[in-house]
């Protein structure tokens, strides 16, 4: 009988280890324990880091809050839509309100253009002189009405020169004196349509004439008395050409003296043109002398 050997194993075979339940969950909680606290930290470094960085903490009280961003880039962009539309950083309001009202103050006296200093005579463009010649209507013809009216610059160019048609018919030309014939009065412009024009000229301006209160008369106008310049009450031009000062001298006599040219000369009558230019002219004899003499008066006054 033959021997039957039998191999008999007694070791114990173990099957394949499987991770408890428990510890994949506790794995799971240590990994999101740490997550959270990195969050966490990441949270408590963010001002700093933002500071760092050249922003600003984020305000508190919003609507609502924002989704935060995993990149670090993304809180800058965050920062600088809370600051769209406000003051830089490191800039306060009252600076800000201090420099718009000094500018705003600034572009006022810019509009207002340069200042003038306290003596100096008024700019050219603002000065102009006037001659009228006049007619004679009404009872004997003892009226003087506005026949012709001449108005020029500072350098003598024509601003305004026609003649004028009288509201009443003409009893007395004075050809003589006035220039004024017939002929003249049949294109005239009304005296209504006349005074709008002329006055718009003078309207703000410095008026120079002589005896100009005669020529306002008959344009039935009062012109402001600080803006005109009356060449026949001017006692330094009446020094100049060795006249008493308070004595009334012809235009004609003054051009002569201190001018040495001839007006009104003949008997076909007074330019109003010539007349007006001449006026200038005396006035730019004494221009800046006679302004400074009228800055004192004013500020006598005030005082």
């Amino acid at each position: 009988m033959s021997d039957l050997i039998l191999n008999v194993t007694f070791g114990v075979v173990e099957p394949a280890r499987r991770a408890p339940a428990g510890n994949r969950k506790h794995k799971k909680f240590v990994r999101r324990r740490h997550l959270e606290r990195k969050r966490a930290l990441e949270r408590k470094q963010r001002p700093a880091a933002l500071q760092l960085g050249g922003g600003c903490p984020r305000k508190r009280g919003g609507r609502g809050r924002r989704k935060r961003r995993p990149e670090a880039g993304g809180g800058e962009r965050e920062e600088h839509k809370e600051h769209e539309g406000k003051d830089p950083p490191g800039s306060s309001g009252g600076t800000t309100q201090e420099t718009g009202t000094k500018r705003t103050q600034g572009a006022k006296k810019a509009a207002k253009g340069p200042v003038r200093a306290t003596g100096l005579p008024p700019p050219p463009s603002k000065l102009v002189a006037i001659d009228c010649e006049m007619v004679g209507t009404g009872p004997g013809g003892c009226t003087s009405s506005l026949a012709r009216c001449s108005i020029v610059g500072y350098e003598g160019d024509v601003l305004y020169d026609s003649y004028v048609r009288p509201t009443e018919p003409i009893v007395d030309y004075r050809t003589r004196w006035s220039g004024i014939r017939k002929k003249h009065m049949v294109n005239a412009v009304p005296f209504c349509k006349a005074q709008r024009e002329i006055l718009k000229i003078l309207s703000g301006k410095v008026v120079v004439g002589h005896a100009v209160h005669n020529d306002f008369k008959a344009l039935k106008y009062s012109h402001p008395k600080e803006l005109t310049r009356d060449t026949s009450k001017i006692p330094l031009l009446n020094q100049k050409g060795g006249f008493p000062e308070n004595v009334a001298i012809s235009l004609k006599r003054l051009a002569k003296e201190l001018l040495h040219k001839d007006i009104q000369v003949g008997k076909s009558g007074h330019c109003s043109v010539e007349d007006a230019r001449t006026t200038m002219e005396l006035y730019k004899v004494v221009e800046a002398e006679w302004e400074q003499h009228l800055m004192k008066e004013q500020h006598s006054k005030q005082e």
